[in-house]
């Protein structure tokens, strides 16, 4: 067992670490490697040969910001893992997904004629000024919707809607053309939230795709780029996003044959960044297939502050068990043969809601709003409290007045 362990490590590293760890030579470099990219130890992965997928807490930089990093082998070819993400960008089949589609290569305004607009933003939409609005918008965004919209007008929740979708459809234009100089900073709230800078954040931090992602000699080609959106129902408000998705691909019967970059360029509740990675793995010699790694990292509202150590506790327990179900999913879709020492585990998770193959996509951002849910209760629970001790404060003052 230790045997097999050991070059399940080495070949791991070799096929999905960046340039310097490939020339590795010893198990004591490689496992150092691993603890330092992505906390992988040795008991971890001799749950995989037993068929479990294995999940850990990455290293972050920022208080703000939750990663995780997970590991399941998965009985599938590259091609048909990469069909299979690609019928996933956009179906609509999950009970959390409310409205999806997807923006041509020349975005159009009726890339976005079946979104709707939650009545409740609308309503929020009424009295958002620049440093305090329920809706993440720029500053540009939150004047136009104070000037061109009649908000005594009987139509005022159709103008808002169009305007919102005028507005998300100039905003892709805009980014397709100039790329990551045309994201936009968000202004909800006193302090600006630059989005180019928060992405650059998530994408530089050392980790096995990113790495990958930025060797020039990893061999990889672009075979895809899409912009998908979606509206999925999860927490205390429905979360509108938008995701660049870039697919790569490498000409080679080993190592990391498709990753996957899915970076949120917008949000509207919750996230001031996220980014999820993918890569299909194929390992010579394993028994197990091939290896599904998956690299999700975002920074949220709400992680600071006077409780956010305790919030950071709870959210980070959440984040690694959304992963862990979303890649048991993962395993399970691609045969149940994969299953044979968890199945137990799986079926007493599963319900009707996640039966999709949740990997890629919108998909990893499900586990993503698991997050913000969590966060939008503590950040509710600690507005109650706020409240009921000014009401006391007041009501005690006559009081104290009299004394």
């Amino acid at each position: 067992m230790l045997t097999r362990i050991n070059f399940l490590l080495c070949t791991l590293l070799v096929c999905v670490g960046a340039s310097t760890a490939w020339a590795q030579t010893s198990i004591t470099e490689l496992q150092k490697a691993l603890e330092e990219k992505a906390a992988f130890q040795e008991t971890d992965f001799a749950a995989l040969q037993l068929n479990q997928p294995v999940v850990r807490l990455s290293p972050v930089s920022d208080k703000r910001e939750i990663a995780v990093a997970g590991l399941v082998n998965i009985q599938a070819g590259a091609g048909e893992f990469l069909q299979s993400y690609r019928q996933s960008m956009t179906r609509n089949g999950n009970s959390a997904i409310l409205e999806a589609g997807s923006f041509g290569s020349q975005p159009t305004l009726a890339d976005l004629a079946s979104l709707t607009l939650e009545p409740g933003d609308i309503e929020d939409l009424k009295d958002c000024v620049v440093g305090e609005c329920e809706v993440k918008l720029s500053a540009a965004m939150i004047e136009r919707f104070r000037k061109e919209i009649d908000w005594n007008a009987p139509d005022y929740a159709l103008k808002a809607t169009n305007l919102f979708k005028q507005m998300l459809f100039e905003y892709v234009r805009d980014y397709r053309t100039r790329g990551e100089a045309a994201l936009i900073q968000y202004n909800d709230k006193r302090n600006e939230i630059d989005l180019a800078t928060e992405q650059r954040a998530l994408s530089s931090a050392s980790s096995y795709i990113n790495d990958l992602l930025a060797d020039s000699k990893s061999g990889l080609q672009l075979i895809e780029d899409t912009i998908v959106w979606s509206k999925i129902k999860f927490g205390l408000k429905p979360v509108i996003a938008i995701n660049h998705v870039t697919i790569y691909k490498r000409d080679r019967n080993v190592g990391p044959q498709v990753l996957i970059s899915s970076k949120q360029i917008y949000a509207s509740h919750y996230f001031n960044a996220s980014l999820a990675l993918t890569a299909f793995v194929t390992v010579p010699g394993a028994s197990q297939g091939a290896f599904l790694v998956s690299e999700n990292r975002s920074r949220a509202d709400g992680l600071d502050g006077p409780f956010g150590k305790i919030k950071r506790g709870v959210v980070e327990k959440k984040a690694v068990e959304g992963l862990r179900t979303i890649l048991q999913h993962s395993q399970a879709s691609f045969g149940e043969s994969a299953l044979a020492a968890t199945s137990t585990e799986f079926y007493s998770h599963q319900s009707s809601g996640w039966g999709q193959r949740l990997f890629g996509g919108v998909r990893p951002l499900l586990w993503l709003l698991v997050l913000s849910a969590l966060i939008a209760l503590l950040a509710l629970g600690r507005r109650r409290v706020d409240g009921a001790t000014a009401h006391k404060g007041k009501t005690l003052k006559p009081e104290s007045a009299k004394s």
